[in-house]
C-alpha cells in the first residue's frame, strides 16, 4: 500500500492489462494516491506478461504501491508480487491461500451471487472483487457489481473492489455502496486519456463526494 497516509474513504485500485503501456501505469501512479495495481494476463504468453510485470512492478515499488498478478503465482513469484488474484473457483482459491497466504495478498473474484460469495468468503481471502477485468466498457459499473459490493461491505469484514465503468465519474456510484476499494481501468487507459490526469481527477471526485469510513 502507499507509504502516505492513505485517504479515509474509497481508494483506487488500478487494473492494467498487458495492453496497456508501462509508462502509462507510471504516469497514473503519478497522478495521486493508488492502493494497489492488479495485473492480468488476459491470454498474453508467459513470457511477454513477465516481461510487462516487471516493468509495473518496478514502477510501483517506486511509488509504494502495491502489485497483484491475475492468474499466473509463476510470474507472481518471479517478479515478487505483493499478492495473487483468483478467479471463481472456491478449490482454486483455496489451494492458493493455503500456498501463498503466508507470504502474499491471496484476492478472489468471479462471483455473480450473494450465496457465490459467501462460499469464496468462507475461505477467507484478503479481498473479494466483483466486476469483470476487460468489461468496464459501458459508462456507469454494472448494477449487479454495485449491488453485490454494497451488500458485501454492510455484512462482511473481508474487503470489497467493485469495478467502475469507463467513464470517471462512475468512481462516486462505486464509492456511495459503501465498499474500500473502486477498480479503475478504461476509464485511466483508455484512447486518448491523460493517465495521470485521470487518477488525480478520480481522486479528487472521491474526495469531494466518497464517504467516510468510521474509526
Amino acid at each position: 500500500m502507499n507509504p502516505n497516509t492513505p485517504p479515509n474513504r474509497c481508494r483506487i485500485v488500478l487494473i492494467a492489462p498487458p495492453s496497456v503501456q508501462p509508462g502509462d501505469v507510471e504516469a497514473a501512479l503519478a497522478g495521486g494516491d493508488v492502493a494497489s495495481v492488479i495485473l492480468p494476463a488476459e491470454g498474453t504468453d508467459e513470457v511477454s506478461f513477465q516481461n510487462f510485470a516487471e516493468k509495473v512492478a518496478a514502477a510501483a515499488r517506486e511509488a509504494g504501491v502495491a502489485v497483484v498478478v491475475a492468474g499466473d503465482t509463476r510470474v507472481a513469484g518471479r517478479i515478487q508480487a505483493d499478492g495473487i488474484h483468483v478467479e471463481g473457483k472456491k478449490a482454486a482459491l483455496a489451494e492458493a491461500v493455503e500456498h501463498y497466504q503466508e507470504r502474499m495478498m491471496v484476492g478472489v473474484g468471479g462471483a455473480k451471487t450473494r450465496d457465490d460469495a459467501l462460499e469464496l468468503g468462507e475461505e477467507r481471502p484478503d479481498y473479494i472483487f466483483f466486476g469483470r477485468f476487460g468489461y468496464d466498457n459501458k459508462p456507469e459499473p454494472h448494477s449487479r457489481n454495485l449491488s453485490l459490493g454494497q451488500w458485501w461491505a454492510e455484512m462482511i469484514e473481508i474487503p470489497c473492489i467493485v469495478m467502475a465503468g469507463s467513464d470517471l465519474a462512475s468512481v462516486e456510484a462505486v464509492a456511495a455502496t459503501g465498499v474500500e476499494f473502486v477498480a479503475l481501468s478504461s476509464a485511466v487507459f483508455g484512447e486518448g486519456i491523460d493517465p495521470r490526469e485521470a487518477v488525480a481527477r478520480a481522486n479528487a471526485l472521491l474526495d469531494e463526494t466518497a464517504p467516510h469510513f468510521e474509526g
